[in-house]
């Protein structure tokens, strides 16, 4: 997601997604079915926006440090670019597919619009598991990716950026490597660089942060009050963390964590900096001090954990129709890109657990990332009280427009967001001359 940004782990590989009906494009391009439904969509657009742009498939050739020649899949998705260039991460994992890598891009492109970026969405993905290669085989593997989509992407066609585990020093790899290729320095090809190279101050912490300022700014509406508020956080890279230590420092207690190995559960809370060294030192939550009866659980027993507040963080599908009958949280705040299935939404909508989109919820990231772009294609650089004030300037009037039309329609806010966005997109389609009528 172009909101995580982790750093290496020394495990990426999660269980297996639950399969739910259709495939994860299937399920994503429902949100866009359920949101039209509130919108009268000229069929071109709704066509339009119901197929991705186009998808580049590569084969990289990778030297390993012993000699031998290994192929890695990937991939980059430009879903649609009618907002401006696309925009969105780069994932390393050993489960990605061309499929997910396109689900993704659907997600991004209507992210932007939630927040009002000049963006479309893109995606990319390579199939590997990034632990198992060398410092020098993880470099190779990174420019390689640079070359083979050199000309796939580009600061005024495609902008790539971190996700899943994939950082800024492998942003800075890339961002080289395609300046090596057009025989300039081009720092605004890719985002969530190192400073020193044109990265952005705030960029570390942006989606964690967003998240933070949208459920802080919610909180009224949400009857929510810090310091009787409990949050369970499955996942805890960097998204999570940010968001859990700035959650805590305001009076939230923090009650659990997960990684793909496991979790933590502690009704009295934690503090997430110690759980954080923890992990650090040991490379996993488990055993990480807490304030009381510390718990060693399951991610699934997480989900199902007693809190106010569940923010899944992690990857997709980690609340499904099999586990949404036992959410006991009655607000789900969703850091991860699309960890609701929509049959986990029905039941969840049923039983009147509000779900803050993923959309919204971790758009922080992109934000700050269209901030590094500007900076770097104006030469001008900001400080960091000035990317946070921008930040707040933008995530909370998308979180006040996406409420608005929550309450108006009268619909859950994962659709609300997505009605924001669709009339948008397709604003934009009619100003282009695209036959985009539509009304609301």
């Amino acid at each position: 997601m172009e909101n995580t940004e982790q750093q290496l782990s020394p495990n990426p590989k999660a269980p297996a997604p639950i399969v739910e009906g259709p495939s994860l494009f299937e399920r994503a391009r429902r949100r866009l079915q359920h949101a039209a439904e509130y919108l009268h969509v000229d069929a071109d657009a709704y066509e339009k926006l119901s197929y991705p742009q186009e998808t580049l498939s590569a084969r990289l050739m990778v030297r390993m440090d012993d000699g031998s020649l290994r192929l890695f899949a990937a991939w980059r998705c430009r879903y649609d670019d009618t907002r401006g260039p696309t925009k969105g991460g780069i994932r390393y994992h050993p489960s990605v597919t061309m499929e997910e890598v396109i689900a993704l891009a659907f997600w991004m492109t209507f992210k932007c619009a939630v927040v009002d970026l000049p963006f479309g969405g893109g995606k990319g993905g390579v199939s590997v598991d990034p632990t198992a290669l060398s410092h020098t085989e993880l470099e190779r593997l990174s420019r390689a990716y640079a070359r083979a989509f050199s000309r796939f992407i580009g600061p005024d066609r495609d902008i790539p950026a971190p996700d899943v585990y994939t950082n800024s020093m492998i942003m800075g790899w890339m961002a080289h490597e395609y300046g090596v290729i057009v025989g300039e320095q081009t720092p605004a090809v890719i985002t969530g660089k190192p400073i020193v190279l044109g990265g952005s101050l705030g960029r570390d912490d942006a989606t964690g942060r967003g998240g933070y300022v949208v459920l802080r700014h919610l909180e009224k509406r949400l009857g929510l009050v810090p310091e009787k508020s409990s949050i369970a956080l499955l996942g805890f890279g960097n998204a999570s963390y940010h968001c859990a230590r700035l959650l805590h420092d305001d009076g939230y207690r923090i009650v659990g964590v997960s990684d793909s190995q496991g979790a933590i559960y502690d009704p009295d809370g934690m503090d997430p900096y110690r759980v954080m060294e923890h992990k650090s030192t040991t490379g996993q939550v488990a055993g990480a001090p807490t304030n009381g009866n510390r718990k060693e659980i399951t991610n699934d027993e997480l989900v199902e954990c007693e809190c106010d507040n569940l923010a899944p963080g992690a990857l997709e599908n980690q609340i499904h129709r099999e586990n949404a009958a036992n959410v006991k949280a009655r607000i789900i705040f969703e850091l991860a890109n699309g960890p609701t299935t929509p049959g986990a939404d029905d039941i969840l909508n049923e039983k009147g657990i509000m779900v803050i989109p993923d959309i919204l919820a971790n758009a922080g990231g992109v934000v700050v990332s269209y901030f590094e772009w500007a900076q770097n294609r104006a030469g001008y650089y900001w400080t960091l009280d000035d990317v946070h004030s921008r930040l707040i300037q933008i995530m909370r009037p998308a979180a006040d427009l996406t409420w608005e039309i929550h309450q108006d329609k009268k619909t859950d806010m994962r659709t609300a967001a997505y009605v924001l966005a669709l009339q948008r997109i397709s604003e934009s389609l009619h100003a282009r001359g695209t036959r985009a009528y539509f009304r609301t």
